[in-house]
Parts: structure tokens; sequence; C-alpha cells
């Protein structure tokens, strides 16, 4: 795989498949506190005879391999892409859903990094998930606010 491949989306037999072992690695890991979790294989192409190793996963890996899946299930396409990966504004516009101009103007605030490519701004991926959080947690106590402001005023919603 490339730094971002999107992949497909899954046929319908891959979907069926995906949704049947994601509802199995939900279960397991639901009902585990374990530090790791041990898989063993089973191949079924004429290979009984020979010795399959056993995987010892966190159940972190799991929890990603069980959202792949689920996404395979919804047969919606997937793109993975590295943290570090860098973004284009127009790119970090459409991740943030916002508009291109107001990534520029938040870059100009300081509230977004980026660093320059020639003329061209390059923005990190983990800085918009950084970036992102931060909008959320300030929408959070806004909305917060507003709650307590309304209740101390003695309005009803």
């Amino acid at each position: 795989m490339q730094e971002h491949d999107v992949l497909d989306p899954a046929s319908a037999a891959e979907a069926e498949m995906a949704a049947v072992a994601h509802q199995c690695l939900v279960s397991a890991l639901d009902h585990s506190k374990a530090d790791l979790i041990r898989v063993t294989l089973n191949v079924e192409d004429g290979d009984a005879g020979k010795a399959l190793p056993v995987l010892e996963l966190p159940p972190r890996a799991l929890r990603f391999f069980a959202d792949v899946l689920r996404q395979m299930a919804k047969r919606e396409p997937m793109l993975l892409m590295h943290q570090k990966h860098e973004l284009t504004t127009q790119d970090a516009a459409n991740f943030l859903n916002v508009s291109r101009p107001f990534v520029i103007n938040e870059i100009e605030a300081g509230n977004l990094k980026c660093r320059l490519v020639g003329t061209h701004r390059r923005i990190e991926f983990e800085e918009l998930r950084r970036y992102q959080a931060e909008q959320k947690q300030k929408s959070e106590r806004a909305l917060q606010d507003l709650t307590k402001l309304s209740e101390d005023l003695g309005l009803e919603f």
C-alpha cells in the first residue's frame, strides 16, 4: 500500500465475511480485559499439516481491525493515511468540512500550524486532528456555558 491508498468498497461476499468477523472481534473485545489476545490461524487451502503461527496482538490493534471490518461490511470505501502525512489547504478544508479561506485564516491567526513548501502550505494530518479535537472541546464548553446560563435565567429548552 502507498502512503494513502483508497480501499475500494468490498464485494457482497467480502462484506458478508467482514460483518461476521467484525461481530466475532467485537464480542471477543467486549469480554476481554487482557493485555494481549492470541489468535490461532486456520487456513483452508490444503496445508493442514503445516504448523501455523499463533499471533499475539494488543486489543487496540484488534479494535482497529474491527473498525476496518465494520467499514467493509457497510461496503464503504476507506482511506488509510499515515499520521505524519501532509495535506494541502484544500485537503485540510475538505477534512474539516470548512472552506479553504477559513483554513488559511486559521493558519494566519496561529490556530493551525503548517509549513511552507515554496509558496504552498502543508498541514500535517496529526495537526489537523489536534485542531479538530480542540475545536470540539471549545464547542462543548460553549454549549455547557449556554446550558448553565439558560438554567440560571430559568429558561426552558
